[in-house]
């Protein structure tokens, strides 16, 4: 082991403690630190103040992790290790998780820090602080897995399955249900390799059959890991995912159901909007009916108004025949472009003006002027000003035509915006730009004249 690893994991001994300055195995030392945290004068003599020295450590060491300075919260760290041996009952319980996050936090950046030197230190720790055995178990399985270890990884998750200590608390049982979890999900992992060498093969082959027999068994035991903690309330996203995916590929379609059906709609999960994007995908999957698919969109809606399956939304709403639907439809475009991450989305421009025309034909002028009043206040700055004319025609002619022809009809033809575009001399969109001014001068709010 590095002389860093023996450094930075051993605890200190009694010598070191009364040292007259901190020293580290790199031979940086800090006499100043020292004035601070080890002792305080009381009467001309100097006293060892446990709860001084390490909360001043605890101090330096978080300063050093915001400064991305690992060095030196190694060597701040290994005074810390002395809180083990405080005598406050509470403090000492506490010491061994905060020196773990802390210790674990340094080891992932510090230069000169290895697997091996984490694997050491994680192994104390366990030792050091069973309560959080399970805790540090499944946090080394993720650094394992986060270096490619993955046999090792399932290793360390196969040792704390078995692992107990006095009797089983409801924390203890989810975490124990997290590690169940995490197994299933690196076999999880196999499983999706084996998936797509299977997709590789000739289905009249007899190793097809064979393969996928073996992908059968398999996606039982692996399900049966990640089945019990996504019952448990929370958001278990890639779980969920990986269980739903084996479901399918075993042809269990309702039970894949149930399951994305209760971790969207149960009152005692998080609101999520993951869990209405993977129902929803799966309806489509199944070809549900448009009632189904818009319920799910719908709720989506309500939370993410600018997700991407917005313009989707607003594709079914269209083919509805209810005339809410219609008028919903106007109010989720609307919608998507009041944010800032959807300004350069061409697609959303056009769906607007296409259906902004649409509409006005249709004598649903109060549609339009029930939307635009709420935003008629900073959607000229927001959108249609003079800079963003001149830099959308720049890096997008075709966003700016969908651009000037939804100014045009919401603030008419003197809109900066819309004049800016319709002046350009551009061949290809020349006749787009004509058909937009006669449009305009048809169907904008500001003077209708429908």
């Amino acid at each position: 082991m590095s002389d860093f690893s023996e450094e930075f994991t051993r605890p200190m001994t009694e010598d070191e403690q009364g040292e007259t300055s901190v020293a580290s195995g790199t031979g940086m030392h800090f006499p100043w630190l020292h004035k601070l945290v080890e002792t305080v004068v009381i009467g001309g003599k100097k006293k060892k103040d446990f709860a001084q020295t390490t909360s001043a450590c605890l101090r330096f060491i978080q300063e050093a992790l915001l400064k991305h300075q690992w060095q030196e919260a190694a060597e701040y760290m290994h005074s810390y290790f002395q809180t083990l041996e405080d005598s406050d009952t509470y403090k000492k319980q506490a010491a061994p998780e905060i020196i773990w996050k802390l210790g674990s936090e340094i080891l992932f950046y510090h230069p000169k820090s290895n697997v091996e030197t984490f694997n050491t230190f994680a192994d104390r720790m366990k030792n050091i602080g069973v309560l959080n055995y399970l805790k540090i178990s499944l946090q080394h399985a993720l650094y394992l897995v986060h270096h490619g270890m993955l046999e090792d990884a399932n290793r360390n998750l196969t040792q704390a399955e078995t692992w107990r200590y006095g009797e089983k608390s409801s924390s203890q049982e989810i975490l124990i249900n997290l590690v169940h979890a995490y197994k299933g999900l690196l076999q999880y992992y196999t499983w999706s390799k084996k998936k797509m060498e299977l997709s590789k093969l000739d289905k009249d082959d007899y190793s097809y059959g064979t393969a996928s027999r073996s992908m059968l068994s398999h996606s039982c035991k692996t399900s049966a890991n990640l089945g019990t903690l996504i019952e448990t309330p929370g958001v278990w996203d890639p779980f969920v995912k990986s269980y739903v995916e084996m479901l399918e590929f075993c042809g269990d379609q309702d039970r894949a159901r149930k399951v994305l059906t209760n971790y969207a709609y149960d009152e005692k999960f998080p609101s999520n909007p993951n869990a209405h994007i993977y129902l929803y995908n799966f309806l489509k999957r199944e070809k549900a009916p448009r009632a189904k698919l818009l319920s799910v969109l719908k709720i989506l809606y309500q939370i993410v108004p600018s997700h991407k399956l917005m313009l989707e939304f607003h594709t079914l709403l269209k083919k509805s025949e209810k005339e809410e639907h219609h008028k919903l439809g106007l109010e989720v475009l609307f919608g998507v472009l009041d944010f800032a991450g959807c300004t350069k989305n061409v697609t959303a421009w056009k769906y607007l003006a296409k259906y902004l025309k649409q509409i006005l034909i249709q004598n649903h002028l109060a549609w339009v002027q029930e939307e635009w009043n709420s935003r008629k206040n900073w959607w000229p700055g927001f959108h249609f000003s003079f800079f963003w004319a001149k830099s959308d025609w720049k890096e997008d002619t075709a966003l700016a035509c969908e651009k000037a022809f939804v100014a045009g009809i919401l603030l008419g033809k003197g809109c900066r915006y819309f004049r800016y575009v319709s002046k350009q001399d551009h061949q290809v969109l020349r006749k787009k730009i004509k058909r937009m001014k006669k449009s305009v001068k048809k169907y904008n709010i500001v003077n209708p004249r429908l």
